[in-house]
């Protein structure tokens, strides 16, 4: 993974110099196209019983997709993780495929909507952002001097859908606006610009956030004085949840708020104050709003309102029938029903591939997203500065919150939210702000693993001066 390389005059000055791992990254791109082409040649024979008639087009256009994002890279941030970019090719790819398979159901059902074509044109143009982004984004350290910018832009975001005339209301949550023929999430955009403001502020202001009040059974909690930015970021996630009704989104900025404030200040104190303050406010809200109380009912009693009530709960039920038809391995593509399940190219996606592919897949596609993670966050501990290390780090929860999320809703682990499942789900606000995730995640990693700036002669001569007094 590294080598050890010696500065020019010196043999005592010793550091670890990160390979480029280009050639690693293009074998993985391989693989990763082999799932996301051999998945849509598998869906073709198992529902239609021939291999698809546009498979050359479509992989050729996929391979060329990704082979453009990795010369890209290779030109222009050489040292970027060679992991991450096949990781989500591959997911992309997997979704492309499963979404195809609903196509084909609901064509069955003379309800065709050609989601997957969209998707590949939304995943077309989100390669096209990755690309720019890497090319304009030079140096991840030049969005810190829009901290406060991004934060302004990103209220103005979320308060869009509430404009009349623009926005839209879309099954009981408010999150979209409505631009003549298209239709756009702006909190998608939101949750990148909220890591950046994080990301700027908590660098500046974490020596006073670090401090310590009153201590309480082995936790030192924040002094009262700093719970301003807490109780702001509190305050916009409930108006989040109750205004928009989104409750995936509320849990997403506040949890990712929380925990960046964590990794910047390493006060376990915080994490109490922000878990006491996430209960207070759920519970209020499931009190007090009867949407917060009826969403709750359906997570605790399914099957109270199963087929009666509005069969409010015919999605979560019907996922938990189909992910145990699929059982652990699956049964293969064409012998699950996973259209039964409305929006399952969406928010249920998660249960469609548990369906049919079983709890193997799904696992299997957890793992996934546990390497973006963990590659995010070995990005943020080598990051030279520390701005650029929250925000890997901001970045990273994002997947690793929004996973949680959509998952424990499928699986009935937590109350369902609507989020969408990164890079699997159909959903073009969701796919290209997560293209543009991957870019900004990989500009920060090539400036992390790139080799130190190389000293002159007369600051080497320094260090080995230094270096002998030490030893003296």
């Amino acid at each position: 993974m590294s080598q050890v390389a010696a500065s020019p005059g010196s043999s005592s000055l010793m550091g670890f110099v990160h390979r480029r791992r280009r050639g690693a990254e293009l074998f993985l791109l391989v693989l990763a196209l082999a799932v996301g082409i051999g998945a849509y040649a598998a869906v073709g024979i198992g529902v239609e019983e021939k291999v698809p008639a546009d498979l050359v087009g479509y992989g050729g256009w996929l391979a060329a997709l990704v082979v453009i994002a990795h010369v890209v890279i290779r030109f222009v941030a050489p040292y970027a993780d060679p992991v991450l970019l096949p990781v989500v090719a591959a997911l992309n790819g997997l979704g492309l495929a499963v979404i195809h398979r609903l196509d084909l159901a609901k064509e069955a059902d003379g309800r065709f909507h050609g989601y997957a074509q969209q998707q590949l044109t939304w995943m077309t143009l989100g390669l096209a952002l990755f690309v720019a982004t890497l090319l304009l984004l030079r140096d991840h350290r030049v969005l810190q001097r829009f901290t406060y910018t991004s934060g302004l832009a990103a209220i103005v975001l979320l308060l869009l859908p509430m404009v009349p005339g623009i926005g839209k209301q879309v099954y009981g949550a408010r999150i979209w606006i409505h631009l003549g023929p298209f239709n756009f999430q702006p909190g998608e955009v939101a949750k990148v610009l909220l890591v950046v403001t994080f990301s700027g502020y908590l660098v500046l202001h974490r020596d006073a956030l670090a401090l310590a009040g009153r201590r309480v059974l082995f936790v030192d909690l924040p002094r009262g004085r700093d719970l301003g930015p807490i109780l702001a970021m509190w305050a916009v996630s409930l108006g989040i949840l109750v205004f928009q009704r989104d409750l995936g989104s509320s849990l997403l900025f506040f949890g990712l708020f929380l925990v960046m404030l964590y990794v910047a200040t390493e006060r376990p104190g915080w994490l109490v104050v922000g878990a006491l303050m996430f209960v207070g406010g759920a519970t209020a809200a499931y009190l007090l709003f009867p949407h917060v109380t009826e969403r709750f009912d359906i997570w605790l009693h399914p099957f109270d309102y199963y087929g009666k009530n509005g069969d409010q709960a015919f999605q979560p039920v019907e996922a938990q029938f189909g992910m145990g038809w699929g059982g652990l391995i699956g049964r293969g593509f064409g012998e699950g029903d996973p259209n039964r399940v409305p929006f399952a190219e969406s928010d249920f996606i998660v249960a469609a591939i548990g369906e049919e592919l079983g709890l193997a897949a799904v696992m299997a596609v957890i793992l996934l997203y546990g390497l973006i993670v963990e590659r995010a966050l070995r990005t943020a501990l080598i990051c030279r500065d520390g701005f650029g290390k929250l925000v890997a780090t901001g970045l990273g929860s994002i997947f690793a919150l929004q996973v949680f999320v959509v998952v424990g809703g499928v699986t009935s682990l937590i109350p369902l939210t609507g989020l969408t499942t990164p890079f699997l789900s159909y959903g073009g606000s969701s796919l290209i702000a997560n293209w543009v995730i991957v870019a900004i995640l990989l500009r920060i990693s090539d400036q992390a693993r790139r080799p130190a700036p190389q000293l002159s002669d007369d600051t080497t001569a320094i260090g080995d001066d230094a270096t002998q007094i030490v030893r003296l």
